[in-house]
């Protein structure tokens, strides 16, 4: 080979600080094997023949195999001939180091852990310097013959190392270097098909070869190692209720990867379980959420997985429902690092989540349930100290109310210390509610409330009913904790059915309640939770309740009948199916912790069983002539000119609910603007008449002339005009 070409060849030199001193060796082997197949690569453009044979063409597909077989003799002889070649080959054959004490995750100590053979070793330092160092990207490209393909293969090993019948080790999908998740091929592996293609390219993943490389830097943002002191922190459970856990992780085999579902609580209840269990083993953890890994699924899990072991670190992947919303590229990342000595936790939210998980891998479950009232309580008096005192039972009332987490009542705590002036409890609820997540997506919309309470026109007996509803959930702490019945009946909310006619004023009174008691009200979209798929409409249920029992909220079910439907004499699946539906809902709503408000036209449809479930039901009737004309004299506009409109008639002669009422004053409104500016509106007894007509027609009910009485002309113009 001449000087010049010599000069040309790539080098590669990784005399970096924290250099891993086995790293530095086999990625130094990768350069000096890739040099010399670009010496002899250069020597055959030449047209130089070695022997008689004729060489075909560099660029046909047959000198790959030719190369390996045919021309193997020429191309030793080409190594001892060339000067450049027979240096490089007298580097290749420097002894590797031995090392005694490698750095946990190092390169050295992978290839100790794992016992990898020599043609191994050169495999991962071949996939890391292609991670490494762009550099060396051309220099692959040009061993392959093809300036598009930068990353190797198992071919190009076997055409590097000295022997190619060892690299056939290698095309086992079981083989550690692939199982481990050290190696990533272009294309997912298959165990089914037996070996893996020698043309199919692999790589080091970039976090994971920083590891091998450097195995003192810092682990990625996305991974944050647990704090240990967080174990001993009050959380509400005792290490003990973990024991059968902790026992089975102990004895269970330390080279497999494990799966523990944590079960129950999310976030740093679910982190402070798993911290607690941890520190028992003597296990460090590392932390990272699945919306991190969104974008990238289940390749950026086994990337982090592999970070973990090599870090000496078990994962906790919370937010990870596998199998939720048919997303299961958890699962599939976890299938495929089964030979890796990891311990997973994976928070799920039931037990449906569980079994979507690769069952040959699950461990027994870590159930993990949230501060009790009794345990928030404690914690909010511990952290707001003296100031704290003068909020008397507001603690008590705000700990029932938002059911959070360690983590986010010490940040709202801590925040309200800082703030100055007196603590009271409005500055409490208002800063509890505003760290309050509720993400229903479509499943339901937040209502803002538009009625006052002077509003809302009942008879006096259901006028007492409602006011019933809002005075027990005020009293509801008080009767939990203090008297006694929080345990009975499970710290439960409360449910009621406002049944009647359209337009009566049930969604008034849900708004007017939400109002009074001062919590924010959702309106359940019954049409995104309804589902006809089998089991999807218990899930969005699922979804639903479980982010409404968190914090503060009021859920809405308008049209109810539609989903707490009767239960049916089971004659096929689709019977079957729906009544797993309505008992799902039975158990749900017997569990939920807030307010929960039906309302239906159709009472005699909802099944009998949740009426036991309900703590009241309301009955909104048609008004009588009295209610209908205070209906009338609240609902004109106070802004409006008002007084030809007769009140007393209207509410005489036409028997029609509050919301019709409000539609026709509404219309008469939109027909009687357009007046001069500046002059207050007006509205007139003829546009009202007609929009009354109107109103019925819309209804599809029949009205006489007579009712009208002396005002019946207003329609008659309007009849003829």
């Amino acid at each position: 080979m001449s000087a010049t070409s010599a000069e040309r060849a790539v080098t590669f030199t990784p005399g970096l600080a924290g250099f891993d001193e086995a790293a530095n060796y086999w990625l130094l082997q990768a350069s000096l094997r890739l040099r010399r197949e670009v010496c002899w690569r250069w020597h055959l453009r030449e047209d130089a023949p070695l022997h008689a044979d004729a060489l075909p063409p560099l660029d046909s597909p047959l000198m790959v195999s030719l190369d390996l077989a045919r021309h193997a003799r020429a191309k030793a002889e080409f190594f001892r001939r060339d000067v450049t070649a027979r240096y490089l080959s007298d580097q290749i054959a420097t002894a590797e180091p031995t090392a005694a004490d490698c750095a946990t995750g190092s390169f050295g100590w992978v290839a100790q852990q794992l016992a990898l053979t020599p043609v191994a070793r050169f495999a991962l330092g071949l996939g890391a310097s292609a991670a490494f160092d762009g550099s060396v990207g051309p220099v692959i490209a040009a061993c392959l013959d093809d300036g598009a393909r930068t990353t190797p293969t198992l071919g190009l090993v076997q055409r590097l190392w000295d022997d190619p019948s060892e690299v056939m080790q290698l095309a086992d999908p079981w083989h550690a270097l692939w199982r481990h998740g050290l190696l990533q091929a272009s294309a997912p592996l298959s165990p089914d098909d037996g070996s893996i293609g020698w043309m199919q390219a692999f790589t080091a993943p970039a976090l994971i070869a920083r590891r091998l490389l450097f195995p003192a830097t810092p682990l990625p943002d996305m991974l944050s190692s647990l704090d240990p002191t967080s174990s001993r922190q009050p959380t509400g459970h005792a290490v003990e209720e973990f024991q059968s856990v902790i026992a089975r992780l102990r004895s269970g085999d330390a080279h497999a990867l494990r799966v523990v579902p944590v079960l129950g609580a999310r976030g740093a209840s679910a982190a402070d379980a798993v911290a607690r269990v941890a520190d028992t083993l003597g296990r460090p953890v590392c932390h990272v959420t699945s919306r991190g890994l969104t974008s990238a699924g289940g390749a950026a899990l086994r990337q982090l997985a592999v970070l973990c072991w090599l870090s000496g670190h078990d994962l906790l992947l919370a937010d990870a429902d596998a199998g939720a919303h048919g997303d299961d590229s958890t699962t599939l990342a976890l299938s495929s690092l089964r030979g890796l000595p990891l311990i997973v936790y994976v928070t799920v939210g039931d037990a449906a989540s569980v079994a979507a998980l690769p069952r040959d891998l699950v461990q027994p479950a870590l159930c993990v349930t949230g501060l009790d009232h009794a345990a928030r309580v404690r914690l909010w008096r511990a952290l707001l100290g003296k100031r704290g005192l003068a909020l008397g039972d507001a603690v008590e009332e705000c700990a029932r109310r938002f059911r959070y987490d360690r983590e986010r009542i010490t940040a709202i705590a801590h925040a309200l210390r800082a703030e100055p002036g007196p603590m009271t409890k409005e500055r409490l609820i208002a800063s509890c509610r505003a760290d309050m997540v509720v993400d229903l997506g479509y499943l339901a919309q937040e209502v803002k409330p538009r009625f006052g309470e002077g509003e809302l026109v009942l008879p006096p007996r259901q006028r007492a009913q409602f006011d019933d509803v809002a005075r027990a959930m005020l009293a509801l702490t008080a009767v939990h904790y203090e008297w006694g019945m929080g345990r009975p009946w499970n710290e439960s909310g409360i449910s009621v059915l406002f049944a009647g006619p359209p337009g009566t004023g049930k969604t008034m009174a849900a708004e007017i309640l939400s109002a009074t008691l001062d919590i924010p009200m959702y309106r359940v979209d019954l049409s995104q939770v309804v589902n006809k798929y089998i089991g999807e409409t218990e899930k969005n249920l699922k979804r639903v309740f479980d982010v409404a029992d968190t914090a503060d909220a009021i859920l809405f079910f308008d049209e109810c009948d539609a989903l707490f439907g009767r239960r049916t004499e089971v004659r096929d699946a689709h019977d079957r199916y729906a009544n797993v539906e309505i008992s799902y809902l039975l158990e749900r709503m017997e569990r939920f912790k807030g307010l929960a408000i039906l309302a239906t036209n159709r009472q005699k449809d909802i099944d009998e069983a949740f009426r036991r479930r309900l703590r009241y039901i309301v009955e909104f009737p048609m008004p009588d002539v009295r209610e209908r004309r205070s209906l009338w004299t609240t609902m004109l506009p106070p802004g409006v000119d008002a007084r030809d409109v007769d009140v007393d008639f209207l509410a005489r002669q036409f028997p029609l609910a509050g919301g019709h009422i409000r539609s026709i004053i509404l219309n008469a409104c939109l027909q009687s603007a357009g007046g001069s500016p500046g002059t207050r509106p007006r509205l007139t007894m003829e546009r009202v008449i007609v929009a009354v007509q109107r109103e019925y027609d819309k209804l599809g009910r029949s009205v006489t002339l007579e009712q009208f009485g002396p005002h019946a002309p207003a329609l008659r113009a309007v009849a003829h005009a």
